[in-house]
């Protein structure tokens, strides 16, 4: 069958390598893809929203599925439109209509949805510029560290934490008045903050049946020692070891379990990936938030531990029989690290020749904001390559990644040496 990924980065990458390796894929295309995705198919230069021209590509190409990388052209519902068109409705797209989109694409909609359907969450409020007031005295009462969130898509950058009152009520200002991050920011979440460790659970469904996919803890700042500006992710790694058994089961029966059963209780139809952010407290799971895609930097250290056949998973998903597949999952590490334009996550400069990929010895390159420039691979974005190691524990997956990534050069490379300290 011929295969079509949408999306540019390292998430990308690593389900094209993925997909690559199934018997059932005849051709892939990805569009718009990047230096890296090239080795595994086609890249097509159709930007991720211009869905007009992802149209003309699928039925030029006869896709007979198309996966869906980024949140964006979800939730401005590239799914209805395939739907809506009688020439492309047949053909199955992997992640969720517009509605069940606005899992991620709004922050009331998913912490109302969690209360109705009682998933362990944070406390919260939401408030917009005519509520102002009322927010401000909302944080007189509300204990601190106090978390704030822009409603809408923020590109990541819209959850602040505030530790002081006076904090929490400027920047509340900045939100709704001054519109700080824009459009997205027309409504605020005043959530309370969760102490615990974060974890990232992602789970693959038809609407009806679901597969628990590996899970994995991400790393968010820039600097090591988890200090700094937060980024998209500096690196990744699967399994987390204090996720065992019995943690998962809860995770399963009070929240995967319910999310599921909330859909289809609301009429919300949802084929794809729900990515639930997790907080373990004291042993205790409480979700964080929910996104409507697999995770970048996390999906590059989930990919190599599914041993299954990814696209036969994905067909499960398509035809409402994934209860059918076969999930199998590798006992081994693996260990993702980011490397960074300098300067990222502030003003870096992109066009920097990359060399010593073909130097890594032990670890698979995901190439993210790449591109091929005269036969060069050049950095094209603030993360740049993400290098995974799988290895039998998480000291050798990481001692690997992290020589492997030291193997790679570019003008300003950067990457922390530090990921997944914490499990070991």
């Amino acid at each position: 069958m011929n295969i079509l990924i949408i999306g540019s980065g390292g998430r990308e990458s690593a389900f094209a390598w993925k997909i690559a390796k199934s018997p059932q894929c005849l051709q892939l295309f990805i569009a718009p893809g990047n230096a890296g995705t090239a080795q595994y198919g086609t890249n097509v230069n159709i930007k991720v929203n211009d869905f007009d021209g992802i149209r003309k590509l699928v039925l030029q190409k006869n896709i007979d599925l198309v996966l869906v990388g980024p949140e964006e052209p979800l939730v401005k519902g590239i799914h209805d439109f395939f739907l809506a068109d009688e020439k492309l409705k047949h053909i199955p797209v992997i992640g969720p209509q517009q509605q069940g989109a606005q899992l991620e694409g709004s922050k009331d909609f998913s912490k109302q949805f969690m209360f109705r359907h009682n998933i362990p969450t944070a406390a919260s409020c939401t408030f917009t510029k005519d509520t102002l007031q009322q927010g401000l005295e909302y944080l007189t009462t509300a204990g601190l560290p106090i978390v704030l969130k822009a409603d809408g898509l923020a590109a990541g950058k819209g959850v602040l934490i505030c530790t002081t009152l006076h904090e929490a009520q400027q920047e509340l200002i900045f939100m709704l008045k001054d519109a700080k991050f824009g459009e997205a920011s027309s409504k605020v979440v005043i959530e309370q903050f969760l102490q615990g460790i974060e974890l990232s659970v992602f789970v693959m469904t038809d609407g009806v049946n679901y597969k628990i996919l590996p899970e994995a803890k991400d790393y968010k700042r820039i600097g090591e020692g988890d200090t700094g500006l937060n980024t998209g992710g500096m690196g990744s790694v699967s399994p987390v070891p204090f996720a065992n058994a019995d943690f998962m089961k809860k995770v399963e029966e009070r929240i995967v379990i319910p999310t599921i059963e909330g859909l289809k209780k609301e009429s919300i139809p949802y084929k794809g990936f729900i990515f639930v952010g997790l907080m373990n407290c004291n042993g205790e799971p409480y979700t964080i938030e929910y996104n409507c895609r697999m995770g970048d930097p996390e999906t590059e250290s989930v990919m190599p531990r599914i041993e299954s056949d990814f696209v036969d998973l994905l067909l499960g998903v398509a035809n409402g029989n994934l209860n059918t597949k076969e999930l199998k999952v590798s006992n081994k590490v693996a260990a993702t690290i980011m490397c960074v334009a300098g300067g990222y996550p502030g003003d870096y400069v992109n066009g920097k020749v990359i060399t010593g990929i073909d130097n890594v010895r032990d670890s698979i390159v995901f190439q993210a904001g790449t591109e091929l420039d005269n036969g060069n691979i050049k950095t094209a974005g603030g993360r740049v390559l993400a290098v995974t190691a799988l290895q039998d524990n998480v000291f050798e997956a990481l001692q690997h990644a992290t020589a492997d990534a030291a193997r790679i050069y570019y003008d300003g490379v950067n990457f922390r040496r530090d990921i997944g300290f914490d499990l070991l």
